[in-house]
């Protein structure tokens, strides 16, 4: 077996035109163009409207490539592209290769006849996709969203690069994945299938392999299995002349079971499976596997149809949030931004992404991040908000599309659910899609969502559960959002206007979609926005805005929470705290609920452009407020408060295996600290539930003379540990007495870390932590401080910061700041 990188340098060029310019594969030719200096950076004022011309035209790529003797010796040599994008005509020395139409799957296509040795000519032709969708949709007009180049559902290419609501209009084209040789003798491995089966206490992992063969020969299979802690297992089987398939499996005795994040470890085992043909090596494949169950419980109950997944026997309350592309021109990501994505949202506590459908089945180094952070993966197949084709060659495209990507992906711990696509059963129900010229459409629709997904899943990955759409009730185009079984997208805060309160309205079953915008974070807007564009209705800002009346939406809901801020800076972090607050008030009521509620995903984890958007995490990878704010209501056991002006009641939710106990304690306050009355309450709370405690009548104490002059504090304690701390203020924050603070600091450095102590004086709402020329993550941002109180925030200084310098530069602001 011997594989040939193709990837590296280059050539390519508009089509038509002479002059070959250097380019860097897997690539594009935005990137390409962008690294010659050759167009302005899209990202960056409104210079994405100068570059529309490229994705308009046609592009060549061209690789001049050295193959030698050993390799052309092999019976076979494919030449395997992992991704194109999109409209690609392949030669190879003048000859055709192949074509395709669909940059989600791998074309594999046989080049021995075609390779000489010495030096080869390997030549793509890319077509314009704007041009390709532009006249389909002229002929057959498709339903899709406003903010795109229409059309775009014509094409098997990631929905969201033609533009979305908070994403730009740049369609990538390039050879956007690997790109290679591989030539073999005898037979290859067309196919390895994963699978476990858990039984008194061990577990039994088999490999079904498939062979693609050449020669009739006697074949061994080798499956090998290293643990976390390096044992190794190993288990063979022969292939007698003329076998296509077999099984080999092996039995894993004492099992280290994989768990989602905060529910237990994630170890993780190393799997080989390698053909062999007497002594010469054939193929192989490598996998990374964790040993656990996985269910999608769905059950009768008081509250309708139960949605629960189940891990290792265990009811899992799914927290996260969704998932979109981390970048328009998905080749320039790098380890380490996804990395920082994953570790970032398990350092708030989340145990779930849903990987949207419109953007792209993620790289393998997505998936591997979340088989180690322990991140269950919703995924979507990519289809979102859009009518599609009805044509035979569609549908085979995507059988083949689906059945590549769910062979790739269905041995991964992470992996918990496929989705059929995003919000178009709801389109089909409620956005007046369903009329008599689009009826075959429709039928189109049921074909694929309802027949071809399922089965191919039911086919390829039988362990793991298929959803039909999201939002779906499970009968088909029968109240898709209903909130008595199945998925719902909550969007009556933010696209309908409605108050924060209205989420606890809404008693879903499982929420998959809800959110709240803010601005990116303010070094972030300096990026793309000269100072004279710092206005929330200057063009720029705007031109970063792509949700209709999303910068308005933000200033009314902002004129009900906050006095209106004296400057722009002050002004991006009040959005950011109408965000944190929105997703809190959701989060907390539904995980209060748990009894009806089992999942809360909001809309969303990050950013694919600097924007006015949904992100919790903005295009830079800053933390906004919102993932600050994550990790308190994420966290594993909370202390929330259900207040009804005067009536509050204070709920502990334990989303842990075990028994919780500890104390709840309260206080009600003025602002400047004088206690009007007090208390505290042991609390008991069993695994996997929410108790409430006695609620607290405060009518006598807060009247419309007092209620602008006292909060209610509410702490979480474990023996001498304070776990957590909120407020109930009885005004909105824009008519509390607020008053200077009086913050002071202590800044020690304790074990390679910095420890910064902070107290009030008197009430600091939303205390705001920054390191002027610096990005840093704290253990805890934009929180509440309470007159006498402390609050220990740790941190990790710059490279090469001394205590010092971090001293010089610590900026904290709270509220009261910004007006």
């Amino acid at each position: 077996m011997i594989l040939q990188s193709l990837a590296g340098a280059w050539q390519f060029r508009q089509a038509g035109t002479e002059e070959w310019l250097p380019a860097q594969v897997p690539g594009g030719v935005h990137t390409d163009l962008l690294a010659l200096g050759l167009i302005p950076d899209p990202f960056v004022g409104d210079n994405e409207l100068a570059v529309q011309w490229v994705a308009e035209s046609d592009w060549e790529y061209w690789l001049r490539f050295e193959v030698g003797a050993e390799l052309l010796d092999e019976e076979r040599v494919f030449l395997v592209c992992d991704g194109l994008d999109t409209l690609a005509e392949v030669t190879l020395n003048g000859q055709p290769v192949g074509r395709t139409d669909n940059m989600f799957r791998q074309c594999r296509w046989g080049v021995g006849a075609l390779l000489v040795e010495g030096q080869n000519e390997l030549l793509i032709h890319f077509a314009s996709p704007v041009a390709y969708i532009s006249e389909r949709q002229a002929a057959r007009p498709l339903q899709g969203p406003g903010q795109c180049i229409q059309g775009g559902s014509h094409l098997r290419k990631a929905p969201s690069q033609f533009g979305w609501d908070w994403g730009p209009q740049l369609p990538p084209i390039g050879i956007w994945r690997d790109i290679r040789l591989e030539a073999t003798s005898t037979a290859r491995l067309e196919e390895v299938h994963l699978r476990q089966h858990h039984l008194g206490g061990e577990v039994a992992v088999s490999a079904t392999v498939t062979l693609e063969r050449w020669q009739e020969v006697d074949l061994r299979v080798t499956l090998r299995l290293t643990a976390p802690d390096g044992r190794v297992q190993q288990a063979e089987l022969g292939l007698a002349s003329g076998a296509m398939e077999g099984v080999v499996s092996l039995t894993v005795a004492d099992p280290q079971l994989w768990w989602p994040n905060d529910y237990g470890t994630q170890p993780l085992y190393q799997v080989e499976v390698v053909l062999i043909d007497g002594e010469a090596l054939r193929d192989q494949r490598t996998f990374q596997v964790g040993l656990r169950t996985l269910e999608l419980r769905q059950e009768p109950d008081s509250h309708g149809t139960s949605f629960t997944f189940v891990v290792n026997g265990v009811p899992i309350f799914a927290k996260g949030a969704n998932w979109i592309p981390a970048d328009s021109f998905p080749t320039r990501i790098s380890d380490a931004q996804i990395e920082h994505l994953i570790a970032s949202s398990a350092q708030a506590h989340m145990n779930m992404l849903r990987v949207w459908g419109g953007g792209f089945y993620e790289e393998e180094r997505f998936y591997d991040a979340c088989d180690r952070h322990g991140i269950l993966v919703w995924q979507d197949f990519i289809f979102s908000c859009s009518t599609y084709p009805d044509a035979p060659a569609f549908f085979e495209s995507v059988r083949i599309e689906a059945t590549q990507n769910v062979q790739r992906l269905r041995h991964r711990a992470s992996l918990a659910l496929w989705c059929g696509n995003n919000e178009m059963e709801w389109g089909w129900v409620e956005w007046g899609w369903d009329r008599p010229e689009n009826l075959s459409l429709k039928r189109a629709y049921d074909r694929v969502f309802h027949h071809l997904l399922p089965e191919i899943c039911a086919q390829e990955d039988p362990d793991r559960p298929y959803w039909p759409s999201s939002p779906s009730s499970d009968v088909p185009f029968h109240d898709p959002n209903s909130v008595l079984a199945g998925d719902t997208h909550n969007w009556l805060v933010w696209h309908h206007n409605l108050p924060f309160a209205a989420y606890r309205e809404h008693p879903s079953r499982f929420v998959s979609e809800f959110g709240f915008q803010s601005l990116p974070c303010f070094e972030t807007i300096r990026a793309y926005a000269d100072e004279a564009d710092w206005n929330m209705t200057s063009y720029v800002m705007e031109h970063h805005q792509r949700n209709a009346a999303g910068n308005s939406k933000m200033v009314t809901y902002m004129t009900d929470h906050f006095r209106l801020p004296k400057a722009f800076r002050p002004l991006v972090g009040l959005t950011q705290l109408l965000q944190a607050e929105a997703m809190r008030v959701g989060v907390e009521h539904w995980r209060r609920n748990r009894d009806c509620t089992s999942g809360a995903l909001y809309w969303q984890l990050n950013d694919c452009w600097p924007v006015a958007s949904w992100a919790s995490i903005d295009y830079f990878g800053r933390w906004k407020a919102l993932q600050y704010a994550a990790r308190r209501f994420f966290a594993p056991v909370l202390l929330s408060a259900e207040d009804c002006d005067t009536l509050v009641t204070l709920h502990v939710t334990n989303d842990t295996n075990a028994r919780w106990s500890g104390t709840a304690r309260w206080s009600l306050e003025t602002l400047d600290g004088e206690v009007l009355r007090s208390g505290e309450q042991p609390v008991e709370a069993g695994p996997a539930s929410s108790v409430s405690l006695d609620p607290l009548a405060l009518a006598d104490e807060v009247g419309e003379d007092t209620r602008r002059e006292v909060v209610l504090v509410y702490e979480l304690w474990q023996g001498d540990n304070r776990l957590s701390l909120g407020i109930v203020p009885f005004v909105a924050s824009k008519h509390l007495k607020l008053a200077e603070p009086e913050l002071s600091t202590v800044l020690r450095e304790t074990q390679g870390e910095m420890v910064l102590e902070i107290t009030a004086r008197r009430l600091a709402r939303f205390v705001w932590l920054a390191l002027e020329g610096a990005d840093v993550i704290f253990s805890d941002n934009v929180f509440d401080l309470p007159a006498g109180r402390t609050h220990a925030v740790r941190f990790t200084a710059p490279e090469g910061w001394s205590a010092e310098q971090v001293q010089d530069a610590l900026r904290v602001h709270s509220l009261i700041d910004s007006f």
